[in-house]
């Protein structure tokens, strides 16, 4: 039998082309899918982040600022080239400003520690807050100091610091210096009651330093110390809540 070689060669040439043709198909077919693909990821992630936009309008719409912060940073590090985040771009650094400071307020408020208890005549009422920083009042270690505001039935109302260890040099009386952020020290009376039963140190002009607490974030007060000397004692007080404390305002 003859094999006619230009028959042979048009089959092969044949095959070639239909192998070409089929290859040239499937990778149309493969940029299609990936274009498609491609096209999908994108649509879900406009929805994604048009889904948090939705989270973050509806907290600047309820006031709610902190929340808000936190949608819109999860917007602009997650989508930050979608539709959804050039849009809020441009109210949001207020919008984080806002939430920022309602973070710190809320930082602030929980430094304070608000007690009720029953009392002889009545309930007893207490605000209190420990110095932003322990202080070493007698080489023994260093400790907060507290600052109380009470409303005792019976012994009415009054402030005072309460130390841990060491105790105050104000037999007879004495002076301590308030700060308040920054500004010119005050000097206020005081006076260390004739008790063992806790170490603590009245200062007299309560109403004063109540009012000075309320337009102040940070106040320091100075007081000399059983050992020699004097320590200083700050408290990040911003966050007082005046209705704890009923008639004080």
């Amino acid at each position: 039998m003859k094999i006619n070689p230009m028959k042979t060669g048009k089959t092969k040439n044949g095959a070639f082309l239909l192998f070409c043709a089929l290859a040239l198909g499937a990778c149309g077919d493969r940029e299609a899918e990936q274009r498609a693909a491609a096209q999908a990821q994108a649509a879900a992630q406009e929805e994604a982040a048009a889904a948090l936009a939705r989270e973050y309008d509806n907290a600047v719409t309820g006031q709610n600022w902190d929340m808000a912060r936190v949608h819109g940073s999860a917007l602009l590090s997650q989508y930050p080239d979608s539709q959804a985040a050039a849009k809020m771009k441009a109210g949001y650094e207020e919008v984080k400003a806002k939430g920022e400071a309602a973070r710190e307020q809320r930082r602030l408020a929980a430094l304070w520690n608000y007690a009720q208890v029953s009392a002889a005549g009545g309930t007893q009422r207490s605000a209190m807050i420990y110095s932003k920083d322990p202080i070493d009042l007698d080489g023994s270690g260093a400790r907060p100091v507290q600052l109380v505001f009470r409303d005792h039935p019976k012994w009415k109302r009054s402030a005072y610091l309460v130390l841990q260890a060491s105790d105050f040099r104000c037999v007879g009386g004495c002076n301590v210096k308030v700060v308040a952020d920054g500004a010119a020290a005050k000097s206020m009376a005081a006076w260390r009651p004739d008790t063992d039963e806790a170490i603590a140190m009245f200062v007299t002009d309560y109403k004063s330093l109540w009012r000075l607490l309320h337009k102040t974030k940070v106040v320091s007060i100075e007081f000399p110390v059983k050992g020699g000397g004097t320590r200083t004692a700050t408290f990040e007080v911003g966050g007082l809540d005046g209705s704890q404390m009923p008639g004080w305002d």
